[in-house]
């Protein structure tokens, strides 16, 4: 099965200038395919990983991926998608962020065969005069003003910083064209007004005949109806500061049966033939949840590595099973403590019963007693009977961290002062 006709199957193309120009062109020519994101933020969400697995994918397929940080754009402000002006950011915050999702980029696609720039380095040295020279002359009023994405504003206004972002989103397409042989655009489907006026003005400057193509992914949806990433504790980063690689693991684990299949087509690079398989399995036992262990699994390891996947089964092993957690590493601690409630303790022995309720784990002695007169208290892995037991919270964790669980499902890890 050739690329498009994959990411066909997958359901993640939505438009496509030209399906069968492109598809020779990939055949017979190495090119490059690039994706454009704007630094607005410090990190990346699982939304902006859409069109970057249809990349990745190209990149499995020879085509050379390009992965274009707006430096420059992301000062102006992309009016897509959004019904007012976007609030601009100080130049330092925008080349932070351009650091920060450049490290992002690199563990996605490797540090090898794939390029990552920056839009400011070309846009950044034009004057003015050039642009309006060069370029402005190129882009009638009128076809700038029927793209979607400037008319759904025009009611409720549109300034005229945001209304030229077409234009430099058009320059970097050539930009690339000319330096990079890219020949395709990936993005999302309020990209394609943007993404055809770069196509346009290829053609303008090098001939109808060049070649230039662009691809757009359907904005994904959930099977209630409700957009894929939006969660009731607000947006799934790819930064484990923001989302720690458990919660990531967490939200593709309790992915919808409805959704399930879906989801593995889109963030996976499983086969047909093993999706089919994972399908099966569900319809013959949902209960198991294979189908979302697995796409746990892939998404978490792509995006985060292996160890962060047995990690995050190592902590759901403890949290929703009975794992040990007398075993676990320091690390390992403070991601559990990053996951449960915490409490701030000092490192002096204490009662047992005092330290049940200073964990907030029973309301008062009388029933932490009777808690632990029924096994149900367990200090750093071990339970603990003796209601008149004294604790050395130093004992374990190299003196940092004291895990104190209630039953099977209440947990807190107090961390020492």
């Amino acid at each position: 099965m050739d690329v498009l006709s994959e990411l066909k199957w997958r359901g993640a193309i939505n438009q496509v200038t030209d399906a069968e120009g492109l598809k020779n062109t990939i055949e017979n020519e190495t090119i490059g395919a690039y994706v454009g994101i704007d630094p607005t933020g410090d990190s990346m969400h699982i939304g902006h990983l859409i069109p970057f697995m249809i990349l990745k994918r190209l990149q499995l397929a020879d085509v050379r991926p390009v992965i274009v940080i707006g430096g420059a754009t992301g000062s102006i402000g992309d009016p897509s998608g959004k019904k007012q002006e976007r609030k601009l950011l100080d130049q330092s915050s925008v080349d932070q962020n351009v650091q920060k999702i450049t490290r992002q980029m690199e563990r996605l696609f490797g540090k090898d065969g794939f390029t990552v720039t920056n839009n400011k380095n070309w846009l950044g040295e034009m004057t003015l005069l050039d642009f309006l020279r060069d370029y402005g002359k190129l882009f009638p009023i009128n076809v700038m003003l029927a793209k979607d994405v400037v008319a759904s504003r025009l009611e409720a206004g549109i300034s005229f910083t945001e209304f030229t972002y077409q234009i430099l989103q058009s320059i970097d397409f050539h930009h690339l064209w000319k330096n990079e042989h890219v020949r395709l655009q990936i993005g999302g489907s309020d990209q394609w007004g943007n993404i055809t006026g770069g196509i346009d003005l290829i053609h303008r400057l090098e001939g109808n005949d060049a070649q230039a193509y662009g691809l757009t992914v359907p904005l994904l949806l959930k099977a209630d109806g409700t957009k894929f990433g939006k969660t009731e504790g607000g947006a799934i980063w790819l930064d484990p500061a923001k989302t720690t690689p458990f919660e990531f693991y967490q939200f593709w684990l309790n992915t919808a049966d409805n959704d399930v299949e879906k989801m593995l087509k889109y963030f996976t690079f499983l086969s047909e033939e093993t999706i089919a398989e994972l399908m099966n399995e569900m319809q013959n036992d949902a209960a198991k949840r294979t189908a979302q262990v697995r796409l746990a699994q892939e998404v978490t390891s792509f995006v985060h590595g292996e160890q962060a996947v047995k990690t995050a089964e190592l902590m759901t092993s403890i949290l929703f099973g009975n794992g040990d957690v007398s075993q676990l590493t320091l690390e390992e601690v403070a991601t559990l403590a990053g996951n449960v409630p915490t409490f701030k303790q000092d490192g002096n022995k204490i009662e047992l019963l005092d330290l049940i309720v200073a964990a907030g784990l029973e309301t008062s002695k009388t029933a932490a007693r009777r808690a632990v007169k029924d096994g149900a208290i367990r200090i750093n892995g071990v339970q603990i009977k003796d209601d008149t037991a004294e604790i050395d919270p130093q004992s374990k964790y190299d003196g940092q961290y004291i895990i104190v669980k209630r039953g099977k499902k209440k947990w807190a890890v107090g961390v020492l002062n």
